[in-house]
């Protein structure tokens, strides 16, 4: 069965419509208006192997805090929507990822509980034109909508843009190695029974 789920969110603050493949290529065709946050979610598909389309308009005259959640929003319901019942699945990824002078780990447990720990402080409060603390805001989303546990760690880095990519490819591919399907897990990787 193919992993995939839509999702459109419509508030009087954004419209976002999202299609996810957890089993994709890694092809990205996203609009948020906002272009660096366009580019963390193109990486993002690409280091994941998902495909991703995301077409997200929002009131940026505000600012860009609606829009970057709200997409958080529905990425992590997608996420959790795709997995169904978790038969078979890794369950938990980790990954420790060099870009340039930083280092960042993403650890997450796709546990059905919402966790999210976040390490990463930011030198500069802008990345171009976006707000370097959305980035957080929008992992919080993701995390809690996705129900899975979710630790970012930044260990050390001096370049805003460098340290969100780092965030952004960690996770892409800890989430990679937790919903791969594991040939020698039968049922759900729980004692419980059930995630």
């Amino acid at each position: 069965m193919p992993r995939t789920h839509s999702i459109a969110r419509n508030t009087k603050e954004t419209d976002v419509k999202l299609e996810l493949n957890l089993d994709g290529t890694g092809a990205a065709n996203v609009s948020t208006g906002i272009g660096f946050f366009d580019h963390m979610l193109t990486l993002f598909a690409k280091h994941g192997l998902f495909d991703l389309t995301v077409d997200a308009k929002g009131d940026l005259e505000v600012d860009q805090h609606h829009t970057v959640e709200d997409v958080g929003i529905c990425l992590g319901k997608a996420i959790s929507e795709a997995l169904g019942d978790k038969q078979g699945i890794t369950r938990y990824g980790s990954v420790t990822l060099p870009m340039e002078e930083t280092l960042v780990t993403s650890a997450l447990d796709l546990s059905g509980r919402m966790w999210f720990v976040d390490h990463v402080e930011f030198p500069t409060e802008k990345i171009g034109n976006f707000d370097s603390q959305l980035v957080r805001e929008f992992w919080q989303a993701v995390s809690a909508n996705a129900l899975m546990n979710l630790h970012l760690v930044l260990h050390h880095g001096t370049n805003s843009h460098h340290i969100s990519e780092g965030v952004f490819k960690a996770t892409a591919r800890a989430l990679r190695q937790a919903v791969t399907v594991d040939p020698r897990q039968t049922g759900v990787p729980s004692s419980k029974g059930t995630l």
